[in-house]
């Protein structure tokens, strides 16, 4: 029995060990910019100058959050302020993310919440949420309520009350043909009539918008922090959620995308999409 006992303690310690060595792994990036593979150590200096980071993310691959998470822990190893910004969560549910972090809410009735947010399975965001809990990191809501993009991708932005609007009112969510042809990238086609096309524009850009808005109201807050935004590809690249900060804010940015062959990848994507692949995310 004690033979057994030892031998389920130390497949224990090592899967543990091996989420660790996983976790705090030095991640491959492929520089856009520069067209050459380099460390995340050695891009540290780069993202030190940055206020905000976009990780990108398909929200079902576990790969891609291990990869966020090294990005959360290179910053926060290396002394730095860091938050995390979700388009998980809705800003009206900020008040749960507090007490996550301040460990005043325990799992099982936060995952209640988290699926109220969010449909993705929570063991795919777990260790991330973990690591903001034992650090005391903070997380911030950035999504509107999901019948505000309903609404607008029916029934255009037009159709929003002024209280709906709350902090995107000064969205014009004009939709400019750079941006649909971004959106017609990044999401691909979509199926309906030529209106109804620039309505799902619109709720993408109330999306993006929204993000930038929240990312950018609690750096006011908190000057000496650096936000990293966790969310989808599509949202993550230059022409989504980053044009939304250039165009409010002249803060530095960074945008990491993850490899995806014949998608996300050297041969397909340019500095004008990301600053950083990720590489080797096993």
């Amino acid at each position: 029995m004690k033979k057994l006992i030892s031998a389920v303690m130390f497949a224990v310690f090592l899967n543990t060990g091996c989420w660790a060595k996983q976790d705090n792994f030095d991640q491959r990036l492929f520089d856009l910019s520069r067209e050459n593979e380099l460390m995340m150590s050695q891009v540290l200096p780069d993202f030190k100058k940055s206020r905000i980071i976009l990780v990108g993310e398909h929200h079902t691959n576990k790969k891609h959050h291990r990869a966020q998470l090294r990005v959360i822990q290179t910053l926060n190893d290396a002394g730095l302020q860091v938050a995390i910004g979700l388009e998980m969560f809705r800003n009206e549910s900020q008040p749960a993310l507090d007490q996550w972090v301040s460990g005043d809410i325990d799992e099982k009735s936060f995952e209640k919440i988290y699926y109220d947010n969010w449909n993705f399975p929570w063991s795919a965001y777990r260790k991330i949420f973990e690591y903001s809990r034992d650090h005391k990191i903070p997380m911030i809501g950035l999504n509107v309520p999901r019948e505000i993009t309903r609404k607008v991708s029916r029934n255009g932005f037009k159709s929003l009350s002024q209280k709906q609007k709350g902090k995107i009112s000064e969205v014009s969510c004009i939709v400019d043909q750079e941006y649909m042809n971004y959106i017609r990238k990044a999401f691909g086609g979509h199926g309906h009539d030529q209106l109804n096309f620039i309505y799902f524009c619109e709720a993408q850009l109330v999306w993006d918008s929204a993000m930038a808005v929240y990312t950018l109201d609690y750096l006011k807050k908190n000057p000496n922090s650096i936000v990293v935004i966790l969310t989808g590809t599509g949202h993550a690249q230059k022409g989504a959620v980053p044009r939304q900060i250039r165009a409010r804010s002249g803060l530095p940015f960074a945008v990491i995308l993850p490899e995806i062959p014949g998608s996300i990848d050297a041969e397909t994507i340019t500095s004008k999409d990301a600053d950083y692949i990720m590489l080797d995310m096993d």
